[in-house]
């Protein structure tokens, strides 16, 4: 009895040591490959995943370093958040396939604005690459129009700004004789041109063509200068002149003197002039003639018919006292011989 008591005691303490000296080494064992299945799988990129590559530059070509972006999977989740590199560079890894959502939170630099969202498809086991351009800030462009004697501003003055060939900007003074805008620029220093094309009511179209430089986001004045319209003065109603009227010849082919009154005669003989109806012979020893009254001076061509008709007169008397005197010259010593 006591002997199978000593067994049974002995039988329960191997059992008892049993479990408790093999129970380490069964919980041993499974707790090591849990760790190493995991970093596997960590490491190792689903077969199907793809990627982003990007390249962010500015409008001139160069790399913008420091641009951040962010992908946003379908359902507006962040899936990622990158920064680029001196070369501008960033890279998007191990995306499931699908369509993402790309974001620009900040462009790396002053002078530069940043993109619009856009969608970005990633494809099985392929890397999608992208160029990202962002835009330089636009100019601030501040316009005015002034007298170019005085300074001062004026309203109403419209004009055209651009580059090359291309209008990029138009803008008319207000009130106060100016107008502002955003230009937009696509180097560090651009060059623009202004014209007016409309001038302020009163002044003269500014006709030359200015240029003027312009850096991204930097604030700029254009001026331009308008003269005032030249005004011809108002005719004074005293200055206008007084036309006297003109009396027509009394016969065609002959001057008239223009004041309606009668002169001598131009010939400055004692012979009156000549005219269409008879005149009485002028008395010896008046030697100015007159001419009728309302009649106007004749010529000298008027009195040729009365010079030799005088001339003529003059000449058969002279003959006749010279004949007279030779017959008296002849009778005389006729005379003497008798008496004698």
């Amino acid at each position: 009895m006591h002997a199978r008591l000593v067994r049974s005691a002995a039988a329960v303490a191997v059992m008892a040591a049993g479990p408790l000296t093999q129970a380490p080494a069964a919980s041993a064992e499974p707790s090591e490959p849990t760790p190493s299945a995991s970093a596997a799988s960590a490491e190792t990129p689903a077969p199907d995943a793809g990627s982003v590559e990007m390249t962010a530059k500015d409008a001139a070509g160069d790399p913008l370093p420091g641009a951040v972006f962010l992908l946003l999977d379908s359902t507006g989740q962040e899936n990622g958040r990158r920064k680029t590199d001196a070369q501008g560079k960033l890279t998007f890894p191990d995306l499931a396939p699908g369509v993402y959502r790309l974001k620009q939170t900040a462009s790396g630099s002053p002078l530069h604005e940043v993109v619009t969202d856009q969608d970005v498809i990633v494809t099985p086991g392929t890397a999608t690459r992208l160029t990202i351009t962002d835009p330089f800030k636009a100019a601030k462009v501040l316009l005015q129009a002034k007298d170019d004697k005085t300074g001062k501003l004026l309203p109403g003055a419209t004009v055209n700004i651009g580059t090359g060939t291309s209008t990029l900007l138009t803008l008319a003074t207000g009130a106060k004789g100016t107008a502002s805008g955003e230009l937009p620029v696509s180097s560090r220093r651009t060059q623009f041109w202004v014209k007016e094309i409309k001038a302020p009511a009163g002044y003269d179209l500014y006709k030359p063509t200015k240029t003027f430089t312009a850096g991204p986001g930097a604030p700029v004045t254009v001026t331009v200068t308008n003269a005032k319209t030249a005004t011809d003065p108002k005719p004074d109603p005293s200055d206008t002149p007084m036309h006297k009227p003109t009396a027509s010849p009394s016969s065609p082919g002959k001057p008239s003197s223009g004041t309606g009154e009668a002169t001598p005669s131009a010939s400055g003989s004692d012979t009156p002039d000549a005219d269409s109806s008879p005149v009485a012979a002028t008395p010896v020893g008046d030697s100015t003639p007159k001419a009728p009254t309302g009649s106007l001076a004749h010529t000298g061509a008027d009195a040729t018919p009365w010079l030799i008709g005088g001339a003529a007169v003059l000449i058969a008397a002279g003959g006749g006292v010279l004949l007279l005197a030779r017959r008296s010259r002849t009778d005389s010593p006729t005379d003497d011989s008798t008496e004698s």
